[in-house]
């Protein structure tokens, strides 16, 4: 291009003062460095010119050994570099350049633009290849792909870094995978948790840091998914760290990540040292049982001393006296009964309850179950049915365990069925479990209500049912018993229509 062309084009936009750098509607907050290498004195005036209103910091060299002392002394963002120079060849300059600054971006410019050099260029590093002549709107048009180019590696760059803060100073383990089950990221708190002494980790196989198995089998777990398909594993594992003697419980979720494609790219596992929860939970736990054990057997001598005074062996009773002495037997025995339940169910969060397993003829245990309640049933004129289902239906259970289950089921239903309604109870199977189902014609339950009634002390509550006595622990006891047999329970209700409980057992 001639001089004139240049210099026209490079006061067209002439300002008083400099422009942020822009790329399409964004505004660069940056001034970026720009060293114009040529020897040819009008390209780098002009040059200086134009780029300086754009709103660059320019300085400007008339060889390539001047030019590489001075990317010694500063970093520059971007180089505009002239191929052929007199003493060192553009070429050497654009080694030289990346060998000392990777990073910094480099536009070459040469009257000579072959293929060949475009090539050759690219190899060695180049971003970008103008050729003299060139319009004033080339050169802004490259330095502009240039800055969007520096500005995208200057994000890239910030959010590593914040991402690297933030893992480093959670207190949650966290640990990356790739799909070979080389570590690609391990936390100091991963590390800690693991009792690891390393704290070079990335790189190396899983196998080389982590020495529990239950974390490399959830991260094979993890990798075997196949597409389609995304599962969160979860567990608790219990680790004694070498430099120390007491235990620590994490609990460990483990997923996959994937491409846009849906391919595994490896997996996150995420630890949380829940030592102090537990810790809590039990002792909760047991100042629980303790208290209802206490209560317990000073309630049951008040009954039993209350009784021999109902019946008569105390000297005879008014009928005020006797209805008085029946309606706090019954608080009593409430109270009785509360005590026994908060001791089962601190018994089967302990795991106590619950080693012992046989296996069960679910038929037959329901069947005793039903006849058990039936005059309680009878008592209160509701039908209460047992319909035989498939011969031999068993399963590995402990026997204590499923009989308060099933006890628990029918009694809350024959609690909240109103006279001449009707309750059937029966078992079936599927492919993969035994089913029990308790279901009635009662009261119903709301929607809203239905995700609490498995909660500990939750109770139904409206004019249907504030006269029915209960402690809402039964259901939060058969939860607990059904999970730890890995099973499941759900409820279909509707008010006015009764309830259906299904409680799913493994084969």
């Amino acid at each position: 291009m001639s001089d004139t062309e240049m210099e026209a084009g490079a006061a067209e936009n002439q300002q008083p003062e400099k422009k942020a750098m822009k790329t399409g509607t964004d505004t660069f907050s940056f001034q970026p460095r720009v060293l114009v290498v040529d020897d040819e004195e009008r390209i780098q005036k002009v040059c200086h010119r134009m780029l300086t209103q754009e709103g660059c910091d320019v300085a400007l060299a008339d060889n390539g050994i001047k030019g590489l002392k001075m990317i010694e002394d500063a970093h520059f963002d971007i180089v505009l570099l002239d191929l052929m120079m007199p003493g060192m060849s553009g070429m050497d300059v654009l080694t030289g350049i990346k060998a000392r600054h990777p990073d910094t971006v480099i536009i070459v410019i040469t009257g000579y633009a072959t293929l060949e050099h475009s090539i050759e260029t690219m190899k060695k590093g180049a971003f970008d290849f103008l050729s003299k002549p060139f319009s004033p709107q080339e050169l802004r048009m490259v330095i502009s792909k240039a800055t969007e180019f520096i500005r995208t590696l200057q994000d890239i760059a910030s959010e590593k870094t914040r991402m690297r803060v933030m893992v480093n100073t959670l207190r949650e383990g966290v640990l990356t995978t790739d799909h070979q089950k080389r570590i690609v990221l391990a936390n100091p708190a991963f590390l800690n948790m693991i009792g690891s002494k390393t704290r070079s980790a990335i790189g190396r196989h899983v196998n080389d840091i982590v020495k529990q198995p239950r974390i490399t089998d959830m991260i094979d777990q993890a990798l075997d998914q196949t597409s389609g398909y995304f599962s969160e594993l979860t567990d608790e594992l219990t680790l004694i760290p070498e430099d120390s003697k007491e235990e620590k419980i994490i609990g460990i979720r483990c997923f996959p990540f994937r491409d846009r494609l849906d391919r595994n790219l490896g997996a996150v596992t995420v630890f949380h040292d829940i030592t102090a929860l537990k810790k809590m939970d039990q002792l909760k736990s047991d100042f629980v049982s303790m208290v209802a054990h206490e209560i317990k057997s000073p309630l049951n001598s008040i009954l039993m001393q209350m009784k021999v005074i109902l019946d008569g062996l105390a000297g005879d009773l008014t009928e005020k006296q006797t209805e008085i002495l029946n309606r706090s037997a019954d608080k009593i025995t409430s109270l009785a009964q509360l005590a026994s339940e908060l001791l089962d169910l601190s018994k089967i969060e302990s795991g106590l309850i619950n080693q012992e397993r046989e296996l069960l003829d679910l038929g037959n245990l329901i069947e005793e179950q039903v006849y058990f309640f039936q005059d309680k049933a009878d008592a209160k004129t509701v039908q209460l049915t047992w319909k035989p289902g498939p011969k031999e239906l068993s399963v590995m259970a402990n026997r204590t365990n499923i009989e308060e289950v099933v006890s628990n089921l029918i009694s809350n239903a024959i609690r909240y069925t109103p006279a001449n309604q009707k309750i059937d109870v029966w078992c079936d199977q599927t492919d993969d479990c035994v089913n029990i189902h308790v279901s009635d014609t009662g009261l119903g339950i709301a929607e809203d209500e239905i995700d609490h009634i498995f909660d500990r002390f939750y109770r139904v509550k409206n004019e249907h049912t504030r006269f029915i006595n209960g402690t809402g622990l039964g259901l939060a006891i058969v939860k607990s018993i059904v999970e730890s047999h890995h099973g499941t329970i759900h409820v279909e209700s509707e008010p006015g229509h009764g309830s259906h409980f299904t409680v799913c057992l493994p084969k």
